[in-house]
């Protein structure tokens, strides 16, 4: 199904045209629930992996053992949290007490043996056919993006991450997505993506407010408080998982970023949020689902489950000199 954005509540260069060479075109990936295969572009969902290649592993949270909750109840917690909306009221708890112990094993964590090195888990297969623009090495059409589902920065409490590219058409002897490996335990139930499949749609973003000169800045926010309108949320920066664009720049002021290897630029390459729009104005809700109605944190807006540090928000940025780079990623 498409997803459409509707039009900017208002056209931000007509006020200010300042804005106009600085505006940068992302492509919202606007996942959905859905059943992927590994053909397909999606979040979560199965990748086309070669047999005979290692899957990543993550040897600092290997076994005997590791403290979190199994994927199989934390994916029965989440269907258990989206059928209680249905339930009729009879009064008391409305969860059996197996239900309830499940969720209460996803939330309080247990000990969970861990046989091994911990495999990591698939979070995006992007194909560039589906992505206008995705930055893909010579010869590459496809961008795959796995992480530890364990938090590996203290400040920041992210995952860490780890990037493929390929080239579809060489991958003769693809990996049975059945038998590909799982970890038996995830630390954050948020960093384990239900499956996706994804409704990529262009659109056009302007710099957060942090990045642009201080005397514009000053005239957005005095011209904002007229309109009634925040500028980054509602006409400069798309939430949600998109490729591309601009930064969101929250909860940390901009700051230089350049290659650890070489020290070239770098450019944005994908972010990863859980929330496509907020409870508010959501100005960026696709028009397709504008009467949606229902609880927001059960609904479209976050179908990925995903929640990633402070912000809920994960920036992956490539080298512009060389794809062989080493990648970096920020919590903004």
């Amino acid at each position: 199904m498409i997803r459409t954005t509707p039009p900017r509540p208002v056209d931000v260069t007509a006020h200010f045209p300042e804005l106009a060479p600085m505006a940068r075109v992302t492509v919202r990936l606007h996942p959905r629930a859905g059943e992927p295969t590994a053909a397909n572009s999606s979040i979560g969902g199965p990748l086309l992996w070669p047999e005979r290649e290692p899957w990543p592993t993550c040897p600092e949270h290997g076994g005997p053992w590791q403290f979190g909750a199994s994927p199989e109840d934390i994916r029965l917690g989440r269907r258990l949290v989206a059928e209680l909306g249905r339930r009729p009221d009879q009064g008391g708890d409305p969860l059996s007490p197996e239900e309830r112990a499940t969720l209460d094993r996803v939330h309080e964590g247990a000990k969970i043996p861990q046989n091994g090195p911990l495999p990591m888990v698939p979070v995006a297969q992007l194909y560039a056919a589906d992505v206008p623009g995705l930055p893909c090495p010579d010869g590459a059409d496809l961008l795959q993006v796995l992480w530890c589902p364990f938090d590996h920065d203290d400040e920041d409490c992210l995952p860490r991450t780890e990037l493929r590219w390929r080239t579809a058409a060489d991958v003769t002897d693809p990996l049975d997505p059945a038998t590909a490996p799982q970890p038996s335990v995830i630390g954050n139930d948020e960093y384990l993506p239900a499956v996706c499949v994804l409704h990529p749609e262009t659109a056009t973003e302007y710099p957060a407010p942090h990045e642009l000169p201080k005397e514009l800045r000053n005239r957005i926010h005095s011209w904002e408080d007229q309109q009634g309108l925040v500028y980054q949320y509602d006409l400069a920066v798309a939430p949600g998982c998109k490729t591309g664009g601009h930064a969101p720049w929250s909860f940390s002021d901009p700051f230089p970023m350049a290659c650890p290897a070489c020290g070239s630029d770098v450019r944005p390459l994908l972010t990863l949020n859980g929330n496509e729009w907020d409870g508010g104005s959501g100005s960026w809700r696709p028009v397709e689902e504008s009467g949606y109605t229902g609880v927001h944190y059960l609904g479209p807006a976050m179908s990925t489950q995903l929640g990633i540090g402070r912000s809920g928000s994960l920036q992956l940025y490539v080298c512009t000199a060389s794809p062989d780079h080493p990648h970096l990623q920020y919590n903004q």
